[in-house]
Order: structure tokens, then sequence, then C-alpha cells
């Protein structure tokens, strides 16, 4: 017998006898996760001036390159010409790139022309070619002689901006006198919403960010930027058939190992963070695809690396939405620092009431602290 009582759809459409059944909460699906930030961590110290700065330095470098394509016999001439002589000094050991690693002794410098002892301490001479890498190996002083001239470095200052992070928050007086759905307080709910939001610009700036052409330092009419990581890095920069970096488009573990190898040569600096996209964190991911195995009992297939380690280190592997398509970030987080303007992290900030409602800003002031960009590589043009 059919149901002939009172029923839910007895009161039609529009509901009216029936009290709301809404889920007491709001669902958020767009991204704003802060991977990078979070790797790197707070900062130790905050930056106390719109204009940053920091101080470095250097070793006096010990290569330098043949600069000479005319020779009598190429291997048994005792003068040829160098980059820069000024590396040199009598009493240097080198050491030329060349078939028979050939060690030679400096006797005198004069331009930019070394005069040396060919085949030293018995090793074997071999010709010399413009553009060989020379490794000074070391000066040999004479016993009781006088002082040397000494030689030094000139410190430099490396400079980035602050950049002003803010959003506008403002709620009716009405709103926030009713009960929304999901939320208990639309104004904090509001507050939230745009910090997120600012997260996520931030670090898209430090990644992407550039510094204006001109009035970086900001005015009346000029907005101030911060430089990101992208820009910044100049020395260590890879691209598929270029310095002898390999042909081949597709990031493969061959053109990973070699860039880490070039800047485990350039400097000190140990890269630990390896920032990728979508793509190339798939590629890296298929390294080891070739020679992984499962047993027959398996039900879970797993192709995932988090941390990758070579001879030139361990690195944790990022994934960020915000590194450009086509593009490895290779970092040295131990010299990298998003720091906030003193008193200037993120924070709300009332407005004075003009009307019937509760407006204020979310502002934030941070600048990048990038120190020693050698320390650090890029390699992009690759297919995403």
């Amino acid at each position: 017998m059919p149901f002939t009582g009172k029923a839910t759809y007895s009161a039609g459409s529009a509901l009216p006898e029936l009290a709301e059944d809404v889920a007491d909460l709001v669902s958020i699906a767009s991204p704003w996760e802060t991977p990078l930030l979070e790797a790197l961590g707070d900062a130790r110290t905050p930056a106390r001036s719109t204009v940053h700065e920091w101080v470095e330095d250097s070793l006096l470098p010990n290569t330098d390159r043949v600069n000479d394509t005319v020779y009598t016999n190429a291997t048994t001439d005792v003068t040829f010409t160098v980059l820069t002589a000024a590396r040199f000094r009598a009493g240097d050991l080198i050491r030329v790139a060349n078939a028979s690693s050939e060690v030679m002794l400096v006797s005198s410098v004069a331009g930019n022309d070394l005069t040396v002892v060919r085949g030293y301490g018995g090793s074997t001479a071999s010709a010399l070619a413009n553009n060989q890498v020379i490794t000074i190996l070391g000066n040999a002083a004479i016993e009781g002689d006088d002082a040397a001239l000494p030689r030094f470095t000139n410190r430099s200052r490396v400079l980035n901006y602050s950049q002003i992070f803010t959003a506008t928050v403002e709620v009716s007086g009405s709103q926030l006198a009713v009960r929304p759905v999901g939320i208990s307080d639309e104004l904090d709910y509001q507050k939230n919403q745009r910090m997120r939001e600012l997260l996520r610009d931030l670090e898209n700036c430090v990644i992407n960010g550039r510094a204006a052409g001109s009035t970086p330092e900001g005015s009346s009419t000029t907005r101030r930027t911060l430089r990101g990581l992208v820009p910044s890095i100049s020395t260590n920069r890879f691209s598929p058939g270029t310095n002898g970096f390999p042909v081949d488009t597709a990031l493969s573990e061959a053109q990973l190992n070699l860039a880490l190898r070039e800047m485990w040569r350039a400097s000190s600096g140990r890269v630990d963070l390896i920032v990728v996209g979508g793509p190339e964190k798939r590629a890296i991911n298929n390294f080891a695809a070739s020679s992984r195995r499962f047993d027959p009992a398996d039900d879970r297939f797993k192709q995932l690396f988090s941390l990758y380690e070579s001879d030139f280190g361990v690195c944790r592997i990022v994934l960020s939405r915000n590194v450009p398509p086509g593009t490895v970030l290779l970092l040295d987080s131990s010299r990298i620092e998003v720091m906030p303007l003193t008193g200037r992290s993120f924070h709300y900030k009332p407005l004075a009431r003009t009307g019937d409602r509760e407006s204020g800003q979310v502002v934030g002031e941070y600048t990048l602290e990038f120190r020693n960009e050698i320390a650090h590589g890029l390699i992009s043009g690759l297919t995403t």
C-alpha cells in the first residue's frame, strides 16, 4: 500500500517548512601551498631597510686559460699568453689540462705572457692549445727570499629591495551580525583567505620576481619589487646543447649530475634543494624506471623520489607550481633567506571606520637575501 501521509516532498520545491541542513564546513580547492618557503624556513634576522645589502668575498682564483693561437712548437715553447697573468707569480707550479697533464714551473711573468719550465719534475710535455684550462697547484718560495708582494680580493656589496604585499579586507556591519554558514567570524575568515593569497604570491615573487629597471628603490610613481631566484642566477645557467651540456631537451640524470658537478667545481656551496615543477618532477621520478623490479606479491606501484643523493651532495626535491616550465632550480638553502622588514611580517592593520563596516589591510614587506649566486644553479630550456 503506498504511503499517503505527510512527507518532505509534500512541501514543494521551495521547502519552506524545513530547516536548512548545510554542512558546517567551507571547502577550498585553490592551490595556496608554499613548499619553497616551508623548505627555507624563517629568516634568522629581519631586514632593517627597504634596500637590503650584504657583503660577499672570494679567494684568489687558482685557474685561468691559455689565450694563445701562435706557437713555434706547441710542445716545447716556453713562453705563451694567458687570459689573466695577474693570477700568476714566479715560482707557481701549474698544470695544463691536456693529454699528459704536464706540470710546468713559472719562471717569470711579463704582461700577459708566462715564461715557464716545460715538463717540470719529469712530467711529459704535451702540445699547448688555445683555451686550455690552467690550474695553479701552488707557489714554491725560495728559502730566505724576501716576502712576495701582497695580493688580496675586494669584498663586494650585493643588494636587493623589499616588496610590499597587501590586500584589503572589508565586511559590512550586517554581515558581521548574521550567522554565516560554515564559519564563526566573517572578518577573521576574510583575513585568513587574503593571508593565504599573499603567502602564495610571496613564494611566486621569491622565485620569479624582478626589480624595476629604473628607480628600483621605488618612488611616488614606481613600485618597489624584489629580485627573485631565477633572474639572480647568472653564473651556473645550463641549457641543452650549450657549454657541453647534453643536447637532449628532456631532463635526464646525466644533465642533473653534470650541472651539480660543474657547480661543485666552481664553488664550495652545497646544493641541497632541487626545486621543480610537475613535468620535471615526473622526469626525476623516472630516473630509475628502467632498472626497477617488483615482486609478484606487490599490489602497490610506487614511483616517487623525494631525495636525490649523488657524489656532489644530498638534495631534497621540492615540487612548486611557481617554477617556470622547463626549469630546474639547484639551490644551497644555507645561503638563502626570505626576510621581513623589521616589524613588517604579515599582519592585519585595521583601517579607520568611514561607515557601517569593518575594514583593514593584511600587509607584509619582504626581501630575498641570496648570497653567493655562484653557489646556485639553474637548468632551463627543457621540454615540458
